[in-house]
């Protein structure tokens, strides 16, 4: 079975606030068996214009347990406490 990806590029702009989406963002994670590939961390373009801020890839056993993640009550929870915090780009993608 195909892995389910979550991978996104944030902009922060109150990371006092973000905290608190980090907070509940990883008792979401916790609760629905993510794998955390990427949070954070040194990131260099290589090719194009893109500027992904702050990058967050994560891993889940199915596209379906990906989407069923994002669309959860827990992580509901995360998503309100990052309103206002930081500009969210975020897709999920089916992998190997």
């Amino acid at each position: 079975m195909a892995s389910g990806y979550i991978i996104a590029s944030v902009t922060v702009t109150d990371p006092a606030q973000y905290e608190e989406y980090k907070k509940w963002s990883s008792e979401a994670m916790r609760a629905h068996g993510a794998e955390v590939c990427v949070r954070g961390g040194k990131v260099e373009v290589l090719e194009g214009d893109w500027n992904p801020g702050r990058t967050v890839v994560l891993k889940f056993p199915s596209f379906e347990a990906a989407r069923a993640f994002h669309d959860s009550a827990e992580y509901r929870k995360a998503r309100a406490a990052r309103e206002g915090a930081a500009v969210m780009r975020m897709v999920v993608v089916e992998g190997l």
